[in-house]
C-alpha cells in the first residue's frame, strides 16, 4: 500500500502533545451549569416560605453565593489538575514513542492515544509514518506546563458555576413575597437547565430537544435527591 500523505510536521514538539479538549467543550460548559444550577436551587427550595423574612432570605442568598464561589475555585483547581495530568500523560505517550526500537510496539503506543474510531482507519504504514515524524522532533519538554487556554478554562469552569447563581437568585432580591419569588426563581431554573441540555444537544445529538428535557428531569432529580440526603 502507498503511503498516506500526513499533515505538515509541527514545528513545536508541544503542539503533539497538546491536549484536544477545547476550552470548556459543551460537555463541561453544561456539567458546571448543571453543578451551579443544583446547589442554588437547593438552597432556594429549603428556605422556610412561612417564616422567612427579609434576613433569612438575606442570608440565603449569601449562603448560595458562597457556596458557589466555593465549589467554583475547588471545580477550576480540579480542572487545572486534569489538563496537567493529561499534558503530563502526553509527554510520557510522546517519549516512549520516540524511544522505542520497536516499530510494532510504536505503533501500539500511538493507537492508543488515539480515538478508537481513528485507529480502525489508519494502516500500520500510517502509524508508522507518524511514529518517525515524533522522532525526528526536537526533544519535549521535560515536565508538563499549564497554558494559557488551560487557564482561560479554569476561569470559566469558575465563572460558569458562579454565575448560574444569579438568575435564579434575581425573584429574591426585587421580590418581597418570598413563595412567589421561589415560583418564579423555579421557572428561570427549569428554562436554564433546558437550554443547558438544549446547547449541548446541538453540539451532541441530532435531537437537542429531547436532551434539554432530559437535562431538566436529570436536575429536578438531583436537586430532589439532594434535598433528601440533606446536601
Amino acid at each position: 500500500m502507498k503511503d498516506t500523505p500526513l499533515p505538515t510536521q509541527p514545528t513545536h514538539s508541544d503542539e503533539v502533545i497538546k491536549s484536544f479538549r477545547h476550552v470548556l467543550a459543551p460537555v463541561e460548559r453544561a456539567s458546571e451549569i448543571l453543578f451551579g444550577l443544583i446547589m442554588v436551587l437547593t438552597l432556594t427550595n429549603s428556605l422556610d416560605v412561612a417564616q422567612a423574612g427579609r434576613e433569612g432570605v438575606r442570608t440565603m442568598l449569601l449562603g448560595a453565593l458562597g457556596c458557589n464561589v466555593a465549589w467554583g475555585i475547588i471545580d477550576a483547581v480540579l480542572y487545572l489538575m486534569g489538563s496537567l495530568a493529561d499534558k503530563a500523560r502526553g509527554l510520557l505517550a510522546v517519549r516512549a514513542v520516540r524511544e522505542t526500537t520497536n516499530s510494532e510496539t510504536a505503533q501500539r503506543l500511538i493507537a492508543d492515544e488515539l480515538p478508537s474510531v481513528v485507529t480502525r482507519v489508519l494502516e500500520p504504514a500510517e502509524l508508522e509514518a507518524v511514529h518517525q515524524r515524533l522522532k525526528q522532533l526536537s526533544e519535549p519538554p521535560k515536565h508538563a506546563h499549564l497554558s494559557k487556554d488551560d487557564w482561560r478554562g479554569a476561569l470559566g469552569v469558575f465563572l460558569l458555576v458562579v454565575l448560574s447563581t444569579f438568575p435564579v437568585a434575581v425573584p429574591f432580591i426585587f421580590m418581597h413575597n418570598v413563595a412567589a419569588a421561589r415560583g418564579v426563581s423555579n421557572v428561570i431554573a427549569n428554562v436554564m437547565l433546558f437550554l443547558t441540555g438544549y446547547r449541548l444537544g446541538c453540539a451532541t445529538s441530532p435531537h437537542p430537544v429531547w436532551v434539554g428535557i432530559a437535562m431538566l428531569i436529570l436536575g429536578v432529580l438531583l436537586v430532589a435527591l439532594n434535598e433528601v440526603l440533606g446536601g
